[in-house]
């Protein structure tokens, strides 16, 4: 983000705050949704982070998202639940589903709860990371709006639908893997666009079908795997698709009113997530989850380099970038900060 400025994470989340105040979120909404899009900025993910609140404010100035949900839990057995979000902001919903998950597993070993009537997911890590922080090993998936192409296919069908898993580890931050199953996603392309800059190679095609490094060339997304194995990502994605869109009855892909352009705002998009949480105390015990935790990291880390690299588990790179952060501040592109009204610090 060579043309972002750099902006002090209490005054960024400040100034989201406020946005998303002043377009007439709730209290729980503004809460959810601060405490998300502040993850992904603070870790990295800023395709998630808050480059998405004039996004946000406009869907719910136009109807499509509502800023007062009355969102509601409902157990359906001892292991499993569901969460309605009322058309909500897809934060507040997901992490009410990541606690009652929590909740469910702390009684059964195992909770699942999958979200319906929600709305944009955001960075799936945060969700994760959040069962992860109750001491369980979680999952967050959600299924989006068509824009990666199919595997030999030429044109769009699955969403970019993230698979995020995280565990807990004793004294440190969570082991963290958060992916979508295309190449990139699409926000990155976005985030691009506002750069100017190009995108790397073999990760978007234009409306042929043809790859292409110009991000307002690109029309769609290559999977996972890219040209060659992109058959893994395409699959992938459709482990995505029967955990939220099938298994809850809502929208799939190829259904879904696309998130941006120029596309209806007023009608909402019935998304649907899907979170599980796994107490390791009701396996090996916690005890042993977490030696077993140390002995693998370690071990892990400890293996050499090729030249020029560095060996990290998943989410070491995600918690390098937050401490770095921390002290540098969070970059933020020129129409985001233009639209939060911020300026460098002087």
């Amino acid at each position: 983000m060579t043309s972002a400025i750099l902006i002090d994470a209490a005054r960024l989340e400040g100034s989201v705050r406020a946005a998303l105040e002043g377009a007439g979120a709730s209290a729980e909404s503004v809460d959810a949704t601060t405490r998300a899009l502040m993850h992904a900025s603070r870790v990295g993910v800023d395709s998630h982070g808050v480059r998405l609140v004039p996004h946000y404010c406009k869907v719910m100035a136009g109807g499509r998202v509502n800023p007062r949900p009355n969102v509601t839990v409902k157990r359906t057995a001892a292991a499993t639940g569901t969460v309605d979000g009322d058309d909500g902001l897809g934060h507040l919903t997901s992490y009410r589903a990541a606690a009652f998950a929590v909740e469910l597993a702390r009684e059964s070993g195992i909770g699942a709860v999958g979200a319906v009537r929600s709305s944009h997911l955001g960075a799936a890590g945060a969700y994760a990371a959040a069962i992860a922080e109750a001491g369980m090993i979680g999952f967050a998936t959600t299924n989006t709006d068509s824009v990666v192409g199919l595997f030999d296919g030429t044109k769009a069908f699955h969403g970019t639908n993230p698979l995020a898993f995280a565990a807990p580890v004793a004294g440190e931050k969570p082991w963290l893997l958060d992916m979508a199953t295309s190449s990139i996603p699409m926000n990155r392309v976005l985030l691009y666009r506002s750069l100017d800059q190009i995108l790397p190679p073999g990760v978007a095609a234009d409306t042929n079908g043809l790859a292409t490094r110009d991000p307002k060339a690109a029309d769609m997304l290559l999977p996972l795997g890219g040209e060659g194995y992109g058959f893994k990502g395409a699959a992938l994605a459709g482990v995505a698709t029967l955990l939220t869109g099938i298994l809850n009855g809502t929208t799939l892909d190829h259904e879904f009113i696309p998130m941006v352009g120029d596309v209806d705002i007023s009608t909402p998009r019935n998304m649907g997530h899907f979170f599980l949480a796994i107490d390791p105390e009701r396996f090996a015990g916690a005890a042993l989850f977490a030696d077993g935790m140390r002995r693998y990291l370690d071990a892990l880390r400890a293996v050499a380099p090729v030249e020029g690299g560095k060996v990290m588990a998943p989410g070491d790179r995600e918690w390098d970038v937050e401490a770095r952060r921390a002290m540098e501040g969070i970059p933020v592109d020129p129409d985001t900060a233009a639209f939060l009204r911020l300026t460098p610090a002087k």
